[in-house]
């Protein structure tokens, strides 16, 4: 009768340890910002790609020299001076997530890449951090912007 009761006493004991350890604070899925904040911090100036890591290859220098304008009207143009990519963008919650939504009108090439809904997952008043992951593979890409 002590063991069973010694037995049930050690099980009550690692199963309160086991649910002290459980805590919401390594969930990394929280909203970082809102889409009003997002929307006042990418219409504020030009940006330049400084990431953009797709399957874990990085990719960014196919945004060299682009800066990229996001206007209130929910247009969006990212240019090298020379060649100027035209598109739409806007920002919205979904799932619990702010996104920021760029579509290019680009077909193919690596306007086409990025036209995606990022999940933000950090901003700051000089840099924005996007995250993606596709519905199709679950494979995950990165894209970061900063201020020019």
């Amino acid at each position: 009768m002590k063991k069973l009761k010694l037995i049930s006493i050690l099980s009550l004991l690692f199963v309160l340890n086991v649910a002290s350890m459980c805590s919401d604070d390594d969930d990394t899925s929280t909203q970082v910002s809102n889409p009003t904040e997002i929307t006042s911090t990418v219409t504020d100036g030009q940006w330049v790609v400084t990431l953009f890591k797709e399957d874990d290859v990085v990719q960014t220098s196919n945004y060299s020299g682009y800066s990229f304008t996001f206007d209130a009207d929910g247009s969006l143009s990212a240019t090298n001076g020379v060649t100027t990519q035209s598109g739409d963008w806007s920002t919205y919650t979904d799932s619990g997530y702010t996104k920021l939504d760029m579509m290019f009108t680009a077909i193919d090439g690596p306007f086409e890449e990025i036209s995606e809904d990022w999940n933000v997952i950090s901003k700051t008043a000089t840099k924005i951090e996007l995250k993606h992951v596709s519905g199709g593979d679950g494979s995950i890409d990165y894209l970061t912007l900063e201020k020019d």
